[in-house]
């Protein structure tokens, strides 16, 4: 049978009165199947069933519809490292466009493993310790789907990222979440122990955090330590924004006593080295644990980006300066667009790391930052994306008012972006 995709926009009017036109997908016909576990999971299903863009699609779109600045998606706007972007380029030009082996180039296995010790001390075996992959989302969907079976339960921080939400939902599990309030995104130790049960079979953490750019401290990772010994459970660990970090040292929950054994590291190049389109990521962890992992990987892209990673491991072996040097840069930009947040209104959290800064917008009179950032563009001509998005409908009203803003652009633009946004202040 042939099921057919119609598009079915949602409009809305600006402050202005100009239509705004969002696209929507609608089946054509009942069509059931895993999709929509997938899509409820991440509250992507509107009413009478039509499939809403992610939050990032409908915001790019509004910027690029209207020709706003976009601090909406967490993508750089600059590349990166001279030497990571000639290694690809010589890579093609030597003929590495085929096929790599499942778990990823040796070069890139035993780089990954050469940075786990040099930053971390942990010194993952690169052929037995060591998965490559799709990016960072590919790693947690196999994780996910391969160490979850029906009614089990995921616990994660809210708010989270968004496919996150999808993919527990898409493995049949329970979905669990502890609350991070402002200002500060730090959870409740108490919530915390609440929601860890024996029927937990993953503890989902995200330090350095999207969206809040919070950073876990030391007491409650080693709760989770101790609460994943307690119950049996796993931890999975998302840790790409672990080098971009401002004025603390991340530190892996992997490398604390008793959690190795239990715990998959998952990371990946695109942020560190201002390579998000090359998709390259990686997960360490013990040995059981990533065989069952790649039993399903295997399935999903089997293998990818093969000129990409022989690039990306000579970027994680440049010199200490470069680290530090690419997170300096960003906290000054961090810096710039948080004071031109607070110049305008806003109440600014202080991101610890990531690329980005929660916004406050209530200040200004603006209770609803969904509404807002769907008008953003017409009041101020840049775009943002509501942290509510983040969030199960059931626990929004926690999160209304609260905007998340990207910094990784050119000094430039966050500087046009924050004159800008002044004009809320008038």
């Amino acid at each position: 049978m042939l099921w057919v995709q119609r598009p079915e926009p949602t409009r809305w009017r600006s402050y202005g009165g100009n239509e705004i036109i969002s696209p929507e997908w609608k089946l054509s016909m009942d069509l059931s199947g895993a999709w929509q576990r997938a899509a409820r999971g991440a509250m992507l299903l509107g009413e009478g069933g039509a499939l809403k863009p992610t939050i990032f699609a409908e915001m790019s779109a509004l910027a690029l519809s209207t020709g706003a600045i976009n601090l909406g998606q967490g993508f750089p706007d600059e590349d990166g490292p001279a030497e990571v972007l000639e290694a690809a380029r010589q890579a093609i030009s030597d003929g590495v466009n085929q096929y790599p082996p499942g778990i990823g180039f040796p070069v890139l296995r035993e780089a990954i493993s050469a940075h786990q010790k040099r930053f971390y001390d942990l010194a993952p075996d690169p052929d037995r310790e060591v998965v490559v992959t799709a990016g960072a989302t590919e790693a947690l969907a196999a994780t996910i789907l391969a160490l979850i079976d029906t009614g089990d339960e995921v616990v994660t921080f809210e708010p989270f990222y968004d496919s996150y939400a999808a993919m527990i939902a898409l493995s049949g599990a329970v979905h669990r979440t502890v609350a991070l309030r402002a200002p500060y995104f730090q959870p409740d130790h108490d919530d915390l122990r609440h929601a860890v049960s024996d029927r937990t079979r993953i503890i989902l953490i995200n330090s350095p955090h999207n969206p809040t750019g919070a950073m876990m401290g030391r007491e409650t990772l080693e709760l989770i330590v101790e609460l994943a010994h307690k119950h049996d459970a796993i931890i999975v660990t998302d840790e790409v924004y672990e080098h971009l970090t401002f004025g603390q040292t991340h530190v892996p929950i992997a490398t604390l006593p008793g959690a190795w054994d239990r715990t998959v590291t998952i990371s990946s190049g695109g942020k560190t080295f201002s390579t998000t389109g090359w998709k390259v990521g990686w997960m360490t962890g013990p040995s059981d644990l990533l065989q069952a992992i790649l039993a399903v990987k295997q399935f999903l892209t089997y293998v990818n980006a093969a000129p990409f990673q022989p690039a990306i491991a000579v970027g994680l072996g440049l010199p200490g300066a470069f680290f530090e040097g690419v997170a300096g840069v960003l906290q000054q930009k961090r810096d710039l667009l948080s004071a031109g947040l607070s110049l305008a209104g806003f109440t600014v959290s202080e991101s610890q790391a990531s690329y980005f800064v929660v916004a406050d917008a209530l200040p200004l009179g603006f209770a609803d930052a969904a509404e807002l950032c769907r008008h953003l563009p017409e009041l101020t001509g840049v775009v943002a994306v509501p942290i509510s998005a983040f969030v199960n409908d059931e626990n929004k009203s926690g999160y209304a008012s609260l905007v998340r803003f990207a910094f990784c652009k050119k000094v430039e633009v966050l500087e046009r972006a924050s004159a800008q946004l002044a004009g809320l202040a008038r």
